[in-house]
């Protein structure tokens, strides 16, 4: 998206903004007629937030984000698999049923702004008895809970912690960084399989961005099992999975982005290599 375009963009979206117009009709009116204009460069507006029931929107490249409304986040394990059932397979609705102690369930509608920092401390400070408490002392308590899941992994911590000083340095408002999340569930063991091999390649996501407009970044750190055997030969069969499903992602609408584990050993290089690469994410996504 070139300035042009986003400001131009951005002028259409306050045309339909509640300060502008107050009814919805045609509010609604307006934006398809712009929309059937908007589609002939690959735009669109969408919605990403409401005032007091009132519609907020802006301007995307047609394509862009996840389609359809998040159910399920189960994420940061920090013990044995969660087993997981239907509840009401019609509509999706998964249930925890054993080791629920050991995973976080994130049970609230996610806004059109998406996921952030205040609102996943908002509802741990709900989880943990923590409402009034201070704020740092929540984000604390969180960012610790968080930290337990990524074990004895270093590299994947500096990642958390990299994220961890981007809200103190820019506030709450950001997207929150959600280590582990469960992407597909498979309730059995490799060994249980016949062929040995997991219908799913990739059951677990190793960070996941849930930005406004439906925008999912899903970040992940490569170490030597994701293109090697346990004997640290190249596994040219493991590799292929691995790109196989990131393709699925993306044609599903994931971004997804990679490091390599020598990417991220300690040090300043590391940092500042983080550092960037997230104020990029934060300029091409707008948060």
């Amino acid at each position: 998206m070139t300035n042009s375009d986003g400001a131009l963009l951005s002028f259409l979206a306050e045309m339909l903004h509640p300060a502008v117009r107050t009814d919805i009709n045609d509010v609604e009116k307006l934006r398809t007629f712009l929309n059937q204009t908007l589609v002939h460069d690959g735009y669109e507006l969408v919605q990403i937030d409401a005032v007091s029931g009132a519609p907020i929107f802006a301007g995307r490249r047609i394509g862009a984000g996840v389609p359809g409304a998040m159910k399920n986040l189960i994420f940061a394990a920090d013990g044995p698999k969660p087993e997981i059932v239907f509840s009401d397979a019609l509509n999706n609705d998964v249930r925890v049923v054993r080791n629920e102690e050991f995973c976080l369930v994130y049970d609230r509608p996610l806004s059109a702004r998406g996921l952030t920092w205040f609102d996943l401390a908002n509802w741990w400070a709900d989880r943990k008895n923590l409402v009034g408490a201070p704020p740092v002392e929540v984000s604390r308590s969180l960012y610790q809970r968080l930290s337990r899941s990524l074990n004895n992994n270093d590299a994947e911590r500096r990642i958390l912690r990299n994220y961890a000083d981007r809200y103190r340095r820019l506030g709450d408002g950001i997207p929150a960084l959600i280590p582990q999340v469960y992407l597909h569930y498979d309730p059995y063991v490799r060994a249980h399989h016949a062929d040995r091999v997991t219908p799913l390649a990739r059951q677990r996501m190793d960070f996941l961005l849930l930005f406004p407009q439906g925008i999912r970044v899903v970040i992940e750190c490569d170490g030597r099992q994701h293109y090697a055997d346990e004997a640290g030969r190249a596994d040219s069969q493991r590799y292929a999975e691995m790109v196989s499903e990131d393709r699925e992602l993306r044609l599903r609408g994931y971004e997804v982005f990679r490091f390599g584990g020598a990417e991220l050993v300690e040090g300043e290089a590391t940092g500042a290599r983080l550092t960037k690469f997230f104020d990029q994410l934060a300029e091409r996504y707008g948060s």
